[in-house]
């Protein structure tokens, strides 16, 4: 991987990123079935008469409680799609990044880490979703399209922030009914604790 410089402030298409080199960051990245573009296109004209900021921090929350009811075909339920998913946020943590929590829902995957010098954060998570993606479509007996382009991303501010965002992360199972304690979820940090 290329050594590249932190972008600040910058658009891939719809949502705004921020790559500002070595600051944890939470991302949550999706299939690309789990949201129909429809209605993400509905819900940004609902907001639209809405400052930027909330409009964005409404369709985040929109989008989250939607995932967490599983739609789409949910290729993550899988455990050899899950497994493979979890390994790949794993495989560079220490190297490229410090991974600090994470989860692989069915049909998202939310992760906190920091990006370490000389790794945007756009690549990291390009390199994660396209090993994925490259393994899963084979075993799922497909091809095209799996991850949705985009990924949110969320700087971490400070230290109340950063616990906000992990207790998100490792409670988001069983805050979406698939599990009775966050670490009786498989896919997920809180289960290695």
């Amino acid at each position: 991987m290329e050594e590249q410089s932190p972008k600040g402030w910058y658009s891939r298409g719809y949502l705004p990123h921020f790559d500002g080199g070595e600051i944890p960051q939470m991302v949550t990245f999706r299939l690309a079935d789990s949201v129909p573009q429809e209605r993400l296109e509905s819900w940004r004209d609902q907001l639209r008469c809405l400052p930027p900021d909330e409009a964005e921090a409404r369709l985040r929350q929109r989008v989250e409680r939607y995932l967490d009811r599983g739609h789409g075909k949910c290729c993550l339920r899988r455990p050899d799609i899950a497994a493979l998913t979890e390994e790949s946020l794993l495989h560079f943590d220490g190297e490229r990044y410090r991974l600090f929590a994470w989860v692989v829902m069915p049909n998202h995957v939310h992760a906190l880490f920091t990006p370490l010098m000389g790794y945007a954060l756009s690549r990291i998570v390009q390199t994660w979703k396209s090993f994925t993606a490259h393994r899963a479509n084979p075993l799922l007996g497909r091809s095209g399209t799996f991850w949705q382009r985009e990924y949110f991303d969320r700087f971490i501010r400070d230290a109340r922030h950063f616990d906000t965002a992990l207790s998100y992360v490792e409670n988001n199972p069983s805050k979406a009914g698939l599990c009775a304690l966050r670490e009786d979820w498989p896919y997920s940090s809180a289960r290695r604790r």
